[in-house]
This record gives structure tokens, sequence and C-alpha cells, in this order.
């Protein structure tokens, strides 16, 4: 969540910055709400400071005390309803983006930064599914729409993939980890996914658990509630991840670029608030480099302001080219969620050894499934080099 103290001493830069995010008029009620529960708590003070006698009292002093609670009682009451409003609408604030990031609210507002790699000239390309052997009519009948089974090379080549990444990010000082999937609403609440993305998460209601779209979620809950003593703390983590994908309907519904189930190896790293921009920096050059290695043309982009999720505050999207759709699209993303998690989480750590403050935290993707759909369009059934070692084919046949 938002630093409430810092929102409330300088109100304009934070209408300013969260406008660029939609969320202006949402601010100025959380404001206002803010401002009542301040202007109720004097009073109950004051009424429980009354409530403290010196001595025994006299009957005229029991007297006016038990009028004295009674009016406390109301303010309590009051007060109670006051910070549970306020409270409740600052759960619904976003992070304030990064002055960096350009304006705008869809991809198309995104600022290209770079290129890398050319795509390649085929003369026909074909479709990851007429490459690579994906049963998604027999997954339809066991799962429903948007599942696919990889069959064959292609789950060795996906596979490969997973574990190239999973080898080059831990050479670069992240901690392996095999998350559980299935997490607490806090652990949601804590990350910013609930409330904006709840319709995209498929729930437990009788266990009252959730399934991850993203390890994130895990991995920024393993240290929920703690003071974290050495900085800074980086993983990586390997899961399945479930999507709803509301709100998706019509949109790439061929294929296995848009699915409810899917593979991905996430870095997440918590750090000091002074070191995030370079961790951020840092993470997009792990990403770049990983889709280097794998021979994959993409280009990078600043996300727009309005087109960022509720916790980030600046990402960078690396946009893999896809030979048989002719464009450019979303391979993997980091964000800086500044301290934004860690408030909700209550992350801290002691800042010159003495006072206590919310840690930087941020994600980065090191691969998805969509890598190895871009491989089997832009190679069209071979497969690079680096991957062989880890077990993928020559070359995928169906």
């Amino acid at each position: 969540m938002i630093d409430a103290r810092a929102a409330r001493a300088n109100p304009d830069d934070f209408r300013r910055r969260l406008a660029r995010k939609g969320a202006a008029e949402t601010f100025d009620t959380w404001l206002a709400a803010d401002e009542r529960w301040r202007a109720v708590v004097p009073r109950v003070d004051e009424l429980r400071a009354r409530t403290k006698l010196k001595g025994k009292p006299t009957p005229e002093q029991l007297e006016e005390l038990k009028g004295v609670k009674e009016e406390l009682q109301t303010a309590e009451q009051e007060l109670a309803a006051a910070e549970a409003e306020r409270d409740a609408l600052l759960t619904q604030l976003p992070n304030p983006p990064a002055d960096d990031t350009p304006d705008g609210d869809t991809d198309e507002d995104a600022e290209e930064i770079r290129r890398w790699g050319e795509p390649p000239a085929l003369a026909e390309p074909r479709e990851h599914t007429e490459i690579g052997r994906f049963e998604m009519e027999r997954a339809a009948r066991v799962s429903g729409s948007r599942f696919g089974y990889f069959v064959g090379d292609t789950a060795l080549l996906a596979l490969a993939v997973h574990r190239y990444a999973l080898d080059t990010v831990a050479h670069e000082g992240f901690t392996p980890v095999l998350p559980p999937v299935l997490v607490r609403e806090e652990a949601m609440y804590g990350t910013g996914f609930f409330p904006t993305e709840k319709s995209n998460i498929y729930a437990l209601p009788e266990d009252e658990l959730y399934l991850t779209g993203t390890s994130e979620v895990a991995l920024a809950g393993m240290h929920m509630g703690e003071i974290l003593d050495e900085l800074p703390l980086r993983y990586a983590g390997y899961s399945v991840n479930f999507r709803r994908e509301a709100g998706a309907a019509g949109k790439d519904t061929r294929g296995m670029f848009r699915v409810h189930q899917f593979s991905k190896v996430e870095m997440f790293v918590y750090c000091e608030p002074n070191r995030s921009t370079d961790e951020h920096e840092r993470l997009l050059a792990i990403e770049e480099r990983i889709l280097q290695g794998l021979e994959l043309p993409y280009r990078v982009v600043n996300v727009a302001a309005g087109d960022l999720g509720a916790p980030a505050a600046k990402k960078y999207d690396c946009e893999g080219w896809f030979a048989f759709q002719q464009r450019y699209r979303e391979l993997t993303s980091t964000s800086n969620t500044t301290d934004f998690q860690a408030r909700r989480l209550q992350i801290r750590y002691r800042a010159d050894g003495k006072s206590l403050e919310p840690v930087h935290t941020l994600n980065g993707t090191a691969v998805t499934d969509r890598a190895t759909l871009a491989i089997l369009e832009n190679f069209q059934g071979d497969v690079p080099d680096v991957l062989r070692q880890y077990g993928a084919p020559d070359r995928v046949s169906r």
C-alpha cells in the first residue's frame, strides 16, 4: 500500500502521480476518509482520559463517568467505522507510477527502448501448433478450452527452456525455489493482486485458498511479517501458474499463446530502497541475456503508467518476435514495486541499524512457456544450441 504519512504530507504530488493510473478520484476519497478518522481520534483520546479517575470517586463523579462512558462508546464506534472505511479505500489505491514511465493506458502507449536480433525472413512461417505437438482438442475434453498438452519433443524442449533459465539465474546469485501454488487470501492482498485482479484468480472456497498466477505471490509472502537482517535477498521460483483470463474472450484463441495453465521461472528480489532502481535494471539485463542465449529477436519497452498493474511503479516488457503472427508479443516483464508490497506484507529491515522501514521488492520473468512457442515459430523446428545440454532434441518433430 502507499505510504499514508507521505501522502498526507504531500497530497498534490500523490494525486498527480495516481491520476496517471486513473486513481486520483479514489485518492481524494481516501484522503477525505482519512481526515474524518483523524478528526475523531482526539475526541476518543480525550474521553478515554476522562474515564481514568484518581482515588475513590464521589457519587457525582460516578454519575458523570457513566455519561462519559456512554459518549465514549458512541465515539469508539464512530472511530472504528471511520477506520474501516479508510483502510478499505487504502487497499484500492495502486502504487504511484515513476515519473519516467510514459503516459497512456494501453500496450500501444509503451515506449520502445531498444531492439535485439533480426526477425527471420520466412516465406511461409508456420504456427507453433503446426510444428510442435500440442494436444489442444484432447485437453479441451479433459479440462475445457484454453488448456493444452505439451507432448514428446515439445515437452522436452519446454523443460529445457525452463532448466536453462533456472541455471542462468542461479549463476547470477538467485536461490532456486519450488514454491506452493496455493496461497491464502492475505498473500494475494499483500502482493496487490487483490482486489484489482481477483476476477483472474482461481479460488478454492472450501479451503480458503487461491491458485497463484505467478510465483511472485509465494516468493513475496515467504517473508511476510518478518524483519530481514540481510539484504538483498534474491530468489528464483519455478512453478505452474493458473489464470482465468477473465476479459480475454476472443483474444489469442489460436494455439497455446494465452492459456489458463502455464509454467514459469520467476525472479524475486528484496532490497534496500536506495538499491531498487539498480536491481530493476539488473533484472532486465538478466532477462535480455536469457533471450539472447535463446537467439530470440526481441524489443524492450517501458510500459505506460495506465497499463501498469496496481503494485508496479515501473515495468519493462521484453517482447519477442513471433514469426507466424508477424509481430512482437510479451515474453517477459520486470517490475519495481518499491515498498508497496512490503507495507502490505509487513516486511521490514533496520535502516541504519536502528529504525524499522519497509524493504523494496522487485520481480522479473526469466522465462514462460511462451519462449518455447517463439522458438518453434522463429526456427520452425530447429533448437538453439544452448538448450541441448538440458535435454532438448536437436530438432522438434511431431
